[in-house]
């Protein structure tokens, strides 16, 4: 009877330091999971963008003849551009990830290029008059040879946690804008 005894004390011993090693585990991840979520804007995107806008040089000419250019937010349009594809999303940190797909020139001899341009991203919040600009903080990061590019940066000046009336402006190292995000409402096109 003592071996039986022994192995049901030393079964039972097992099985409560199995447990206690468990619950620790569960403790441990449960705790580095909150201080992750916490710790990232990834996880906690404050503005997402999904899908993009080639620059439209004029937005009309006047009965004078003077060409509307399309400025927005203060920004000069640069040359007919196009773009097939552009997501973002930018955390409460002013962490930025923008990827850019197809983003060519439209018009021009160099039709179809990238025209050796490198590009930025700058964010606008507030209404049209009185936004604030945010830029990403690289000078450029190079077009490839089919116009795709990858933005991974910080804003500078970070965003405030509410931005109103949001704009992403894709531009080139000389600020003229060459594309824009399409704002991703909360539930819309997942």
């Amino acid at each position: 009877m003592t071996k039986h005894y022994n192995a049901q004390r030393f079964s039972g011993n097992a099985v409560r330091n199995v447990l206690r090693g468990l619950m620790v585990t569960i403790i441990a991840l449960a705790i580095s999971g909150v201080a992750s979520a916490q710790g990232t804007s990834d996880n906690f995107p404050v503005l997402k963008f999904k899908g993009g806008i080639g620059v439209i040089t004029v937005t009309g000419v006047a009965a004078n003849g003077t060409v509307n250019l399309n400025v927005v937010r203060g920004a000069t349009p640069g040359a007919p551009w196009r773009i097939a594809n552009l997501e973002a999303t930018i955390g409460a940190d002013g962490h930025i990830r923008v990827n850019g797909h197809g983003l060519l020139l439209a018009s021009g001899n160099g039709i179809g290029t990238n025209a050796g341009q490198s590009v930025h991203a700058t964010l606008f919040c507030g209404p049209a008059a009185t936004a604030t600009a945010h830029n990403t903080t690289l000078a450029g990061v190079p077009l490839a040879a089919d116009g795709d590019f990858r933005i991974d940066d910080f804003l500078s000046p970070t965003q405030p946690a509410n931005c109103d009336t949001p704009v992403l402006l894709i531009r080139n190292v000389g600020n003229l804008w060459f594309a824009a995000g399409i704002p991703q409402t909360e539930g819309a096109g997942k």
